[in-house]
């Protein structure tokens, strides 16, 4: 794609990098076959080569960003399904990430969006205060059908039915026998508030592959606030969790830092980038090089193989691991490992619609997007359904009666029945 930006805009390393990724795109379509927004609308603006035209009329002309260029790139998922079809390999998450900073700095919200936006970034990112938005949501759950604004009944639907469990605290588990490796182990703020249980079958399974697991209190990796374009926000939790994390590498001799939430890990991944202009992106770039997901470690220090079990697995591919750091096969390879007869569903490329905070500021196309993907999982007739992002089980979890559950949540269940009947 030929680009005309002037001398001076390029000095500006946020336009230099969005014009060199501009520059990569042939316009050849390939994004438009897999983008779960342009298979619901139809409209080539909710593609992404559509929202690529309309990021370089805003970025190339200097302009604020206008009411319909804002409509068409929040109702972008982030999925990143675009850039795993891409043949030319536009990296389409560096440009829509600074689009949306760049609306963030250059458009004024009508004063109940820019309120619902300012509470999800507040609350979700605050572990103690999400934990006491979670007790008024179910107080007001019943109520949810009559509430006017269709975003703040997402929201509240979006609260689980049984309040989870105490969290797990700072405190550091010792292998069961001897200790091959040592890893830290990023919670994540919203996880750790829903379902701690994923956090402690990580933990248990960890702990028995002989790893000495070392967990510090929940922090926000700041991925809501970035995909947000809330770049102060994102930078300040961001820069803590970093600033933890690299203390763990330094004092513990870390082999890995384990991360079980796939929207965290495309993020923390990427923090070399996100940071790379400051003084901390020699920090950031260490954290984000010994970032893991955690079924990649497991196949790393490899997962025994176990009986099987007679045991239909239907997976669904987070679209942040999936797509966002490239991990496709493991995951499945490692159900199998377990003992487990794992079948994929149709179109296993298309994102459930939860993405992050998607499913609450975009609930009607979320909605139609997990109907879908529910549909396409019930026609495998699975007795588990398998998930590597807490996001995703809540999707889909609360349209479907077959269990949801993460995918170390299994795969610690079968190695724990192994010991026992070993």
């Amino acid at each position: 794609m030929e680009t005309k930006f002037a001398p001076e805009q390029l000095k500006n390393p946020s336009i230099a990098r969005s014009n060199e990724i501009l520059r990569t795109c042939v316009h050849c379509g390939f994004c438009t076959a897999t983008c779960p927004t342009y298979q619901v609308l139809g409209d080539e603006l909710d593609s992404p080569r559509g929202r690529i035209y309309l990021i370089k009329d805003m970025l190339e002309n200097n302009r604020p960003a206008d009411e319909k260029t804002v409509m068409h790139l929040d109702r972008c998922l982030s999925c990143l399904a675009c850039m795993t079809t891409c043949p030319s390999d536009v990296h389409y998450m560096h440009l829509i990430d600074h689009a949306r900073e760049y609306i963030e700095q250059t458009y004024q919200r009508p004063w109940l969006e820019k309120l619902i936006r300012t509470f999800i970034a507040v609350i979700l990112t605050n572990p103690t205060l999400f934990r006491l938005g979670m007790l008024f949501g179910k107080i007001a759950k019943p109520f949810a059908g009559v509430v006017p604004e269709k975003r703040l009944q997402a929201m509240i639907k979006l609260i689980p039915s049984q309040f989870p469990s105490a969290p797990i605290g700072s405190n550091i588990f010792p292998a069961v026998g001897e200790t091959k490796y040592r890893v830290a182990l990023f919670m994540g703020c919203v996880q750790q508030a829903i379902n701690p249980k994923i956090n402690s079958a990580t933990i248990s399974l960890l702990t028995q592959l002989g790893c000495e697991v070392i967990v510090q209190r929940e922090r926000c990796c700041g991925a809501l606030t970035h995909h947000m374009g809330k770049a102060n926000i994102t930078h300040k939790t961001a820069l803590k969790n970093i600033e933890a994390l690299d203390s763990a590498i330094q004092n513990n001799n870390l082999d890995a830092i384990i991360i079980n939430t796939s929207g965290c890990g495309t993020t923390i991944k990427d923090y070399g980038h996100i940071f790379r202009l400051g003084p901390h992106q020699k920090k950031a770039a260490r954290v984000a090089q010994l970032s893991v997901d955690i079924t990649e470690f497991l196949d790393k220090i490899d997962y025994p193989q176990l009986p099987k079990k007679g045991v239909r697995v239907g997976y669904h591919a987070a679209c942040s691991l999936q797509h966002g750091q490239a991990i496709k096969h493991t995951p499945i390879e490692l159900l199998e490992r377990a003992g487990y007869d794992v079948i994929t569903p149709r179109n296993s490329h298309l994102c459930c619609g939860s993405a992050g905070t998607y499913n609450m500021l975009q609930p009607e196309i979320s909605a139609e997007l997990a109907e879908r993907k529910i549909n396409s999982l019930e026609a495998i007739n699975p007795d588990i359904i398998a998930t590597g992002n807490i996001g995703c089980m809540l999707q889909i979890g609360r349209g479907t009666e077959t269990p949801v559950l993460h995918t170390v949540q299994i795969l610690d269940e079968a190695l724990r029945q192994n010991h026992s009947e070993a």
